[in-house]
């Protein structure tokens, strides 16, 4: 069952140069399950801290962020590290494949920390390569792959353990229009195909039309939330 995301009261602040910087400030948000998301504001608004406190790489220092039937304000250290692993896919900016890789060795490492055996790490992998077109790469590593290929084999690594939510934090940044518009076509397809709910982090209006709402951060409150009653992904 995909994961629908709630926050409640939800505050985050920093310390900074011996001053406390609050990133959010008391945020309430209802995301629905298997519905894909663009999280867009100005720099400083608290994208990048909501994405980490919704896929546990951080905790609130107040207030509920509930993904699925799990309270993660309520986790230790090391059960969030586990639900993670089982539940969210990261995709970055920057890929953050490993050089030294292949592609299907690159989308493996998180299926690592699955209770799995070497074959069905490899087969798991796999079929994420290919869902993301990169059956004839899976053997290439990064620095013999586009940077529109690097992403697509991020994507797969984001989704080789089948998580309910994919996190992506400014995923086309790096990337030229086309290439871009092709990534992003890849992500509305697995929310479309696979209903998978999406969160993605982007200052480009173009890539948030590829989504079916966009949610409006300003000095870590909630601005407006768009509805695209039929995304046109830029078209």
């Amino acid at each position: 069952m995909p994961a629908a995301i709630r926050l409640r009261s939800v505050t985050k602040s920093y310390s900074k140069g011996g001053q406390t910087l609050r990133v959010l400030d008391e945020l309430d948000l209802d995301m629905d399950a298997a519905t894909f998301y663009a999280l867009m504001g100005p720099s400083g608004s608290g994208k990048t801290t909501l994405l980490n406190l919704v896929g546990g790489l951080d905790q609130a220092d107040e207030g509920v962020v509930q993904v699925g039937d799990e309270d993660l304000a309520a986790m230790q250290s090391s059960e969030l590290a586990e639900w993670r692993s089982e539940h969210v896919g990261f995709v970055f900016q920057g890929f953050n494949l490993l050089p030294v890789l292949s592609a299907r060795e690159n989308v493996e490492l998180p299926l690592l920390l699955a209770p799995l055996s070497r074959r069905q790490r490899r087969q798991q992998a796999e079929r994420a390569l290919e869902l993301v077109g990169l059956a004839d790469r899976m053997n290439h590593k990064p620095r013999e792959l586009s940077g529109g290929q690097e992403q697509r084999v991020a994507i797969a690594r984001a989704i080789a353990t089948d998580p309910q939510v994919i996190l992506a934090d400014e995923p086309t940044g790096d990337l030229d229009r086309d290439t871009a518009d092709a990534v992003l076509e890849m992500l509305r397809r697995l929310n479309r195909e696979l209903h998978k709910t999406i969160l993605m982090v982007t200052h480009d209006p173009q890539a948030a039309t590829y989504a079916d709402k966009t949610i409006h951060l300003d000095k870590g409150k909630l601005g407006r939330i768009e509805e695209n009653a039929t995304p046109t992904g830029g078209s």
